[in-house]
């Protein structure tokens, strides 16, 4: 077997066997097959497409490249969740203190934020001494003990996915839909999570822009799933304006922290509980989803989620004086909040220029490289749908230069698109996928 015939035979369009793609895939991670033979094999990937068998095949394939978690002698069932990425969500924060303090077991291992898109390790590292690096020993543990772990992934899981991100990245294959659902799956298979419940964003804020793109995406990773023998909801989302309030790491923390008191914006609350209401569900702690949104808004208004919370900072070395006193979070030294031009309906605010505007202030990373600034951030305080009366405050931005102020101040006042009669509000859900 040659690793130019498996390129030639994509190419054309033919369907690649169980025993190539493994061939392919070991191959790459032994590295006996050269980058430039996988960057071709990705750009046929990306243009010809592949079956759900295929892309189900390279999935586990990635899998075995590397160690898998074995959850079922630690936790009776462990659920997770991954969003595809969006612009102010901060989800993770909140839903998975709800779930766990309902009695079921999260475990997950999370990324770091690269483009306009944040990472979940990068706001929790607003907290002094939170450690996002635990060995496989501390994970099992810790999930047994607390039946709660929010970490980074190790080198040891899925390799040959890590590999094969690094070269979609340069080589213009990052959206191809089997690379992305493969990707995404391999890790939460090897993982060792048994239920995964995915939060796939659509819109401007998204990488999937379309409500088609995004139902084909989805409903190939819970094929995925259900051929490889785990439990899978899809949910997909809006992402054509941030999701809550707060865009930058320490600013979404504290929404975050709000929001398990109880007092968060509304339509992020919503989410929240839908998606851990999903998640409770799959994972066998209510029978259907009425009964699990009352456990899940239990668990926020009895505090229980909230405790649960502490217990993860603390566990896991943050703290904790940091998210009960939120006054101590990382704060900028130039605050400013800009008034609305003119009175007016909002109809649209672009999430994704919001997301790279944050990125300029120093919140998120261009290249893997740049270093992030936890305080550094934007707050938008009305969003589509709503009447603003001119001069009423629209956003405060959060920066740590005059010049970088001034020009996000510029970006964000054209990112909204405004009218003289009244918008609906954006859906925050469109569709379940099982």
């Amino acid at each position: 077997m040659r690793a130019v015939d498996i390129i030639i035979k994509k190419r054309d369009r033919g369907e690649l066997s169980q025993e190539e793609i493994n061939f392919f895939v070991q191959g790459f991670t032994q590295g006996e097959i050269s980058d430039y033979q996988v960057s071709a094999w990705a750009m046929a990937v990306l243009l010809n497409g592949m079956s759900d068998r295929e892309t189900t095949d390279l999935t586990m394939a990635m899998v075995h490249s590397g160690e898998m978690l074995d959850l079922s002698g630690v936790v009776p069932i462990a659920v997770d969740k991954h969003s595809t990425g969006g612009v102010g969500d901060k989800t993770t924060l909140v839903v998975e203190p709800v779930v766990a303090s309902c009695g079921l077991a999260v475990g997950k291992m999370s990324g770091r934020g690269l483009g306009f898109s944040g990472g979940t390790l990068d706001k929790m590292e607003s907290i002094p001494g939170f450690r996002t690096n635990l060995t496989r020993e501390e994970f099992l543990a810790q999930l047994k003990s607390l039946g709660l772990v929010l970490t980074g992934q190790t080198s040891d899981l899925a390799p040959a996915d890590g590999k094969l991100y690094a070269l979609r990245d340069v080589t213009g294959t990052v959206q191809s839909i089997p690379l992305i659902a493969s990707s995404v799956m391999s890790k939460k298979i090897a993982a060792g999570a048994q239920a995964i419940v995915l939060d796939v964003k659509v819109g401007l804020g998204a990488f999937m822009q379309t409500l088609s793109e995004a139902r084909h995406l989805a409903r190939l990773m819970v094929a995925i799933g259900s051929l490889s023998g785990r439990q899978v909801v899809a949910l997909l989302s809006d992402m054509n304006q941030p999701l809550g309030n707060a865009i930058g790491n320490a600013l979404e923390v504290t929404e975050a922290v709000n929001t398990l008191h109880g007092k968060g914006p509304d339509d992020f609350t919503e989410h929240c509980l839908t998606v851990a209401s999903q998640m409770l569900v799959l994972g066998k702690k209510a029978e259907g989803i009425e009964s699990a949104r009352l456990m899940a808004e239990s668990a926020l208004a009895s505090g229980q989620a909230w405790q649960a919370f502490r217990d993860l900072v603390i566990a896991q070395g943050g703290d904790v004086n940091y998210v009960d006193h939120l006054e101590l979070l990382p704060t900028a030294p130039l605050i400013e909040t800009a008034a609305a031009p003119l009175a007016g309906h909002i109809c649209a605010i672009n999430a994704r220029e919001i997301g790279e505007t944050a990125v300029e202030l120093g919140a998120g990373r261009a290249r893997k490289t740049d270093l992030i600034d936890h305080a550094v951030g934007i707050v938008v305080h009305r969003k589509v749908g709503d009447f603003v009366p001119a001069g009423e405050a629209l956003f405060t931005i959060y920066a740590n230069r005059q010049d970088r102020l001034e020009s996000a101040k510029t970006r964000i006042l054209a990112a909204y698109q405004w009218s003289d009669v009244a918008c609906p509000p954006l859906p925050l859900f469109y569709d379940v996928i099982k």
